[in-house]
């Protein structure tokens, strides 16, 4: 509200709305209320309509600022012990894709190494990827051919990146590439604040005849300095149900392929 009680017209209470996120970050719809003198209803239309514009993203029971930069990436340990409903239903998911007989890419990082035991019930598997701890779980499966892709060495994500892990998939003939990502939303497409990562992911892309994104709702919205492709250059994008229905239809209007994957409680596809 104004200092002197005049109701706002609602593009002003918005752009009030963006200014007290840019204070807190996140705020509750509760709190909204109370600052704006206005319903649980209009809060949450004024939400809405803010996300349809790309400036902010809900959250369970409130909203955020959006577009927030990453800078730099958790290390695989604390990669391990996030979002763990929403990586298993999203490698669920794509374990579903997999077929007998094929070579699959699996990228850096632990939502892809989630494909391990889907690809295990599988016969004449060849797996290509940068990930050392995927390919030392798969070494000791006698069934399934393992190529590391090699290069320089990325310690705290325990893989390899740079030109020389490009050129391996560069001679390579893919049958599925599963990409991983640390970032993206619908304007940007996959991005990352790891450059020598973004040659990596592009050349196993082009090699591959169907190119797969594994991407948590959790890192939706959020962006990296260097950007790895658009969302529509993915056959599919596979993500799991707290993605909002405002983005999803978002993606979809961007002529996006999205599957929806259910998490367990969780809210299932819309």
């Amino acid at each position: 509200m104004t200092t002197d009680d005049t109701p706002l017209i609602p593009d002003q209470r918005r752009e009030l709305l963006i200014e007290l996120l840019r204070g807190h970050s996140v705020l509750s719809v509760h709190q909204l209320t109370e600052m704006l003198g206005v319903s649980h209803m209009t809060v949450r239309r004024d939400i809405a309509a803010l996300e349809a514009q790309g400036r902010a993203v809900s959250v369970t029971g409130g909203v955020r600022i959006a577009g927030r930069q990453l800078h730099h990436e958790p290390s695989r340990i604390d990669k391990s012990m996030m979002d763990q409903p929403a990586k298993l239903a999203i490698t669920r998911a794509a374990g579903e894709l997999l077929r007998d007989h094929t070579t699959v890419y699996l990228d850096a990082g632990t939502t892809c190494q989630g494909l391990v035991p889907h690809l295990a019930r599988l016969k004449g598997m060849t797996v290509v990827t940068n990930d050392f701890t995927t390919a030392n779980a798969l070494i000791g499966n006698p069934d399934i051919e393992v190529i590391h892709t090699g290069g320089r060495t990325e310690h705290a994500n325990r893989s390899t990146v740079g030109r020389l892990a490009a050129l391996t998939l560069q001679q390579l003939a893919l049958d599925m590439a599963f990409i991983s990502t640390s970032s993206w939303d619908v304007r940007r497409g996959v991005t990352t604040p790891s450059a020598p990562k973004v040659e990596v992911k592009q050349a196993a892309m082009s090699s591959a005849s169907r190119s797969v994104l594994l991407a948590g709702s959790a890192k939706y919205d959020t962006f990296g300095m260097y950007r790895v492709a658009a969302l529509t250059a993915f056959d599919t994008v596979i993500t799991d149900d707290a993605l909002t229905p405002t983005v999803r239809e978002a993606l979809l209007a961007g002529g996006v392929e999205l599957r929806v994957a259910r998490t367990e409680g969780g809210r299932g596809p819309g």
